[in-house]
């Protein structure tokens, strides 16, 4: 299923709130013509209320009002419809024109003029109520209080309201028109920047790694081309390790394939069965060599790119398991090989594969460097900046020097002999750095030799 563009989501975000801001504008307006067409209507009938006030009388001794017809009139002319009055005694018994007027729903306050809504023979009518004190009573009534309403047709009103709304809808109509084409003048404007970037990275060649220019660029959109910037460097320089990597193993592979073809056409051409069984053994001994370097080899390509999978992993036992299979090879050239282990159980977060093979390495290059008779140690402990694992031994050692540059890959100690090729402490190293941690080689304390050790920070669970 194709996927919105950015640019079609801003719209369908965007258009259904300028509509609901534009209907709620409209309501608004339909509100506020409304009142203000009631606010003026009203005063007209509120000036009709008080014409008619001001022309009762009881000095007949009945209730007499004197109408204000030319007010009537011009009254009648601005409602565009028909206008009631009636004024009657409180009880009713007394009243003059327009009978059952409805009358408020709540009690009037003596003096001051109410306004209401209310429907007349079927029409909806607008009306004012007023009540006061008479002088005297009118004859017929008890009662000394008047009621005085005035209503008219709410028809003019109404079509004043909706001719106002109506040119209020064209207007907001060419306004949210204009809005929208602003809008998507707008959108296309900002969106610019990335419809130019897009070109400039389809147009790039695949080895073009260099990073991506964003001088011009908005700032909202350079925290992503930064990030894109980055994993570009990352991948730039995992590619050109990738290369120095094949390019140093081809190197390693072809020297032993040399010589391990130098040595079969040797054996061939020798007459001497002697020296054939002598070419055989040293054959024997390079196929050895150019085993444990593909291994090696495959195992640094491992450490480098496979996903870690962090598991609790019991330290002690770890170190029992390494030196188990280590024993023959330990055995065979007569070092002494143990462990130191820890005073309680040590449960640390790892990979588990790959620190077995990095530990497994730092050991292999223990035995291999240190002299028959000697001893190498493995230790494990809990450090306040993480976890370690190290392996100590009674050899050669190596200078300060030596230490700095060791864990480079394919690069040797001076006293490296012929059978190594440079990569045990690479994998160990590799592996330590996967883990967030380092590789660490410094002489031993109180005697000669090498303490090689594996750090990496403690992890949460």
């Amino acid at each position: 299923m194709r996927r919105a563009s950015l640019r079609q989501r801003l719209a369908l975000l965007l258009l259904p709130l300028l509509v609901l801001v534009t209907g709620v504008e409209l309501w608004m307006t339909r509100h506020d013509a409304l009142a203000a067409a009631n606010a003026a209507y009203d005063r007209s009938v509120l000036g009709a209320l008080k014409s008619i006030d001001a022309n009762i009388s009881t000095a007949s001794g009945g209730l007499a009002v004197e109408l204000p017809y030319t007010l009537f009139e011009f009254f009648e002319l601005t409602a565009s419809g028909q206008v009631y009055f009636r004024v009657a005694t409180s009880d009713g018994l007394v009243e003059l024109g327009s009978a059952d007027l409805p009358e408020p729903r709540a009690a009037l306050r003596p003096g001051v003029p109410e306004f209401y809504d209310a429907s007349y023979f079927g029409e909806p009518v607008r009306l004012a109520a007023y009540r006061r004190d008479l002088d005297r009573a009118p004859a017929g009534s008890p009662q000394r209080s008047v009621l005085i309403q005035v209503g008219e047709s709410t028809r003019s009103r109404q079509e004043f309201t909706d001719r106002f709304v109506r040119r209020a809808a064209l207007r907001d109509g060419l306004v949210l028109a204009l809005l929208l084409l602003s809008t998507a003048v707008a959108l296309a404007a900002a969106l610019r920047p990335l419809t130019r970037l897009a070109r400039e990275v389809q147009a790039r060649k695949p080895e073009d790694m260099t990073r991506i220019a964003d001088a011009d660029l908005p700032a909202d959109i350079r925290p992503l081309v930064d990030a894109v910037n980055q994993q570009m460097a990352r991948t730039q320089e995992l590619i050109a390790q990738r290369r120095q990597f094949l390019d140093d193993a081809s190197h390693q592979l072809r020297t032993h394939l040399t010589t391990l073809q130098m040595q079969v056409d040797y054996a061939q051409r020798e007459q001497d069965r002697t020296k054939v069984d002598a070419a055989l053994d040293a054959l024997g001994v390079e196929i050895g060599r150019v085993t444990r370097t593909t291994q090696q080899l495959l195992a640094l390509g491992r450490s480098d790119t496979v996903a870690l999978a962090f598991e609790p992993v019991d330290l002690a036992a770890l170190l029992r398991e390494v030196a188990v299979d280590l024993l023959p090879l330990a055995r065979a050239r007569q070092i002494d090989l143990g462990i130191h282990p820890p005073a309680q159980s040590l449960l640390a977060l790892a990979d588990a594969g790959l620190l077995r093979e990095a530990l497994g390495n730092l050991v292999v290059n223990a035995i291999h460097y240190t002299p028959p008779q000697g001893s190498v140690t493995l230790f494990a402990s809990r450090e306040p900046r993480g976890w370690r694992v190290a392996v100590e031994d009674s050899g050669p050692g190596l200078s300060e020097a030596e230490c700095a540059a060791l864990g480079q890959r394919f690069v040797r100690g001076a006293r490296a002999g012929q059978g190594g090729s440079g990569l045990g402490l690479a994998i160990a190293r590799s592996i330590a750095q996967r883990h967030q941690g380092e590789l660490e080689l410094r002489a031993r304390e109180g005697s000669r030799g090498l303490h090689a050790a594996l750090w990496w920070p403690a992890r949460e669970s």
